[in-house]
C-alpha cells in the first residue's frame, strides 16, 4: 500500500477530485494549507499598495491506495492539476505499513476496498 500526498493549487481541487472519482478513487482527504516553494511567495497589490505574501494558499490531497493503482492515480493528479506555471505543486508517495478499518477491524488491503 502507498500513501499519495499531492500539494496543489486551490483552484485545481475540483478538477483533481473529479478526475480521481472518474478513475475510481472517491476516498480522499483534503486539507487547506499554506506554503511556498522556490518562488518564496508572491507580490500582490491592494488599493495601490504592494505587499508580499510569503505563504501561498495550497490544498493537500491524501489518498491511500493499492500498489498497482499508484501510477494511474499519479497520472490523474498530474493531468488534473497542471497549469504549466510555477506553483503547480508536488506529489509525494510513501510506503504504508498497515491500514485498519475501525468499524469492521479489517486490516491491510481489505481495509482499503
Amino acid at each position: 500500500m502507498k500513501k499519495i500526498e499531492a500539494i496543489i493549487r486551490p483552484e485545481k481541487l475540483d478538477a483533481v477530485r473529479h478526475g480521481l472519482e472518474s478513475s475510481g478513487y472517491p476516498g480522499i482527504t483534503i486539507t487547506e494549507i499554506e506554503g511556498h516553494g522556490m518562488q518564496k511567495g508572491t507580490i500582490q497589490q491592494w488599493r495601490g499598495e504592494k505587499y508580499k505574501l510569503d505563504f501561498l494558499p495550497k490544498v493537500k490531497v491524501e489518498i491511500v491506495a493499492l500498489n498497482q493503482d499508484v501510477e494511474k492515480i499519479l497520472r490523474t493528479i498530474q493531468a488534473s492539476a497542471f497549469t504549466g506555471g510555477v506553483g503547480d505543486g508536488k506529489i509525494f508517495v510513501y510506503e504504508v505499513e498497515e491500514a485498519v478499518r475501525i468499524r469492521t477491524r479489517e486490516r491491510g488491503e481489505k481495509a482499503l476496498v
